[in-house]
């Protein structure tokens, strides 16, 4: 077991938590722009390649492929939370940012020289894809260590707006750069985002202490005690439930599915395309918002479950809708859903796990997002034998009855008043 070290305490100025309070903190005064610049470059760089692999190949089965590879990695992302636990969580945000600034500067050069196809695409996504969904460990974990208790879960309110506002406005510069500037201009840009978050990144500290009673042991050990950690906490089972029917049943509308529907439902272009991502994106950034000032009394349990089921709702009246302006409107309310849903869980998981097993904690939430491939690569031949409409019907029925289902079986742990996961936020 790790020794514990005492969280940096706030200036006195800020004992009272409001959304500027995290950044007394130094080290997070550096992260949230190192992670802004993040989130900003992964976005663009996803609306720009998947509209680029779907005008290019003018197949729905490349776009969800393509989609599936930003998130395979989720299935080796405990091995990144035992990494973190070992090495630190700084260490590996260094890495992985450097690679993705090695990436982009690769794909600027292959569109510069015009030699880039679908195909090429496809494998570095596959390479990003392995390290991406990790990303999220560091962030999470890093703030768990460096943030003291009662600021915690407006900290990841705060840090939830990097990637809300980057799906806003990355959307929107990402479709904008590529209709004005085109692809190589826009790599520029993306490549210079990647290395700003790396040189921030050095600045970040993580109060990482070698544990020097610890036992050696394989990175296959560290992940089997995980494993039997998580599944003696009935809270962490249900959180983790939760996040799989999320990705599984409720992203792949957004993440992976809406160049196809501004093309084929909406029938409008890249531009189209931006505002329909910026819309989704703000819903998020809104509920984002409103966790960070921690002006709400919330049970953190019960809302990420009615914000979960309100999100299907949604999706359900979503895959009805043909018509631009109305879509656009629904999916800010999915945004702010999914936000509202997604914030609280990343606390109820946080708060329940010791700090010793944070990374590898963190890294089976991340492997969740596995639950996006699957859902992706399910959806393509279901669209094309079946029309979308069916298609994400069925996907938002599904993920409301199994969420409701799930809160019935594990209700005294997600659902009673008196459950540590529904502790005040």
């Amino acid at each position: 077991m790790q020794p514990s070290i005492k969280s940096p305490s706030p200036p006195s100025s800020m004992n009272k938590p409001n959304w500027l309070a995290p950044f007394g903190v130094k080290s997070f005064r550096f992260q949230w722009p190192s992670d802004l610049t993040t989130s900003w470059a992964f976005e663009m760089e996803t609306l720009i390649l998947g509209w680029y692999i779907l005008i290019k190949s003018e197949s729905v089965i490349l776009l969800v492929i393509f989609g599936a590879l930003q998130y395979f990695g989720a299935l080796v992302s405990p091995l990144f939370g035992v990494a973190g636990d070992r090495m630190g969580y700084r260490r590996m945000l260094w890495v992985t940012r450097a690679i993705y600034a090695f990436l982009a500067g690769t794909l600027l050069v292959l569109g510069w020289l015009d030699a880039l196809n679908p195909y090429i695409v496809l494998f570095i996504a596959g390479i990003v894809g392995m390290i991406r969904p990790s990303d999220m460990v560091f962030r999470y974990a890093l703030i768990a260590q460096t943030q003291p208790p009662h600021l915690l879960m407006g900290a990841l309110g705060v840090s939830r707006i990097t990637s809300d506002s980057a799906r806003m406005a990355g959307a929107l510069a990402g479709a904008g750069a590529v209709a004005y500037l085109g692809m190589t201009a826009a790599y520029v840009v993306i490549t210079l985002l990647y290395m700003c978050s790396f040189l921030l990144a050095f600045q970040v500290d993580d109060h990482f202490v070698p544990d020097p009673h610890k036992v050696p042991a394989t990175p296959l050990q560290d992940l089997r005690e995980a494993f039997v950690y998580i599944s003696d906490k009935p809270i962490l089972l249900g959180a983790l439930g939760v996040a799989f029917l999320a990705n599984f049943l409720g992203f792949p509308l957004f993440l992976g599915l809406l160049p196809y529907v501004a093309k084929n439902i909406y029938e409008t272009d890249q531009t189209g395309l931006g505002f329909l991502g910026a819309s989704f994106a703000f819903g998020g950034l809104l509920a984002s918002i409103v966790l960070s000032s921690n002006r709400f009394k919330l049970r953190a349990s019960q809302t990420m479950i009615i914000a979960a089921c309100s999100w299907f709702l949604i999706d359900l009246v979503f895959a009805q809708v043909n018509h631009i302006i109305l879509g656009m409107v629904l999916l800010v309310g999915a945004g702010f859903a999914q936000s509202l849903c997604l914030t609280p869980l990343a606390a109820v998981m946080l708060r329940g796990t010791e700090q010793a097993y944070r990374g590898r904690v963190m890294g089976m939430r991340i492997l969740a997002i596995w639950g996006l491939t699957l859902g992706l690569l399910v959806s393509g031949p279901l669209i094309n034998a079946y029309g979308f409409s069916v298609t994400a019907s069925i996907y938002s029925l599904s993920g409301l009855l199994l969420t409701i289902g799930m809160t019935v079986y594990w209700r005294v742990h997600l659902w009673q008043a008196s459950s540590p996961a529904n502790t005040h936020m």
